[in-house]
């Protein structure tokens, strides 16, 4: 499975009151990076939604192990490591230079955004999809 990552960095504006990210801008981080994993795919989720398909979570599992700090770089990596055929598992994790900061594994659903039901994804979707899980198994 070929990982793909994504470097951010910390600012005020990510922080709680103790100085540390606050956790659930996390998710954000771990959202960016997913969106910018399908980028790299030429999957453009406003393409997808101009055709009645989207991405919703359905699932977070996340352990924060360490805190992340006012302007520290962290590299978020991920990878798929499942995918059905109306939905996929991430594995994500954070990193600051060698210390792991956070583990994450969201599961994600297609939909048809108008119904807000699951829907198969198209066959060509699935196969862009497989041909990254599969890049480097």
């Amino acid at each position: 499975m070929r990982e793909t990552q994504l470097t951010v960095r910390v600012y005020y504006e990510d922080t709680d009151a103790g100085g540390i990210t606050y956790y659930a801008n996390y998710l954000r981080f771990l959202e960016r990076a997913r969106t910018e994993m399908l980028r790299s795919l030429g999957i453009s989720q406003q393409a997808l939604i101009e055709k009645n398909i989207a991405f919703a979570v359905r699932s977070v599992q996340a352990e924060y192990l360490k805190p992340a700090r006012l302007d520290d770089e962290l590299v978020v990596c991920s990878h798929i490591e499942s995918l059905g055929r109306a939905q996929l598992m991430f594995s994500q994790c954070i990193k600051r230079g060698e210390e792991h900061l956070l583990d994450a594994k969201i599961r994600v659903a297609c939909i048809d955004p108008l119904a807000g039901k699951p829907i198969p994804m198209p066959r060509d979707l699935h196969a862009q999809l497989l041909s990254l899980m599969e890049a480097s198994a």
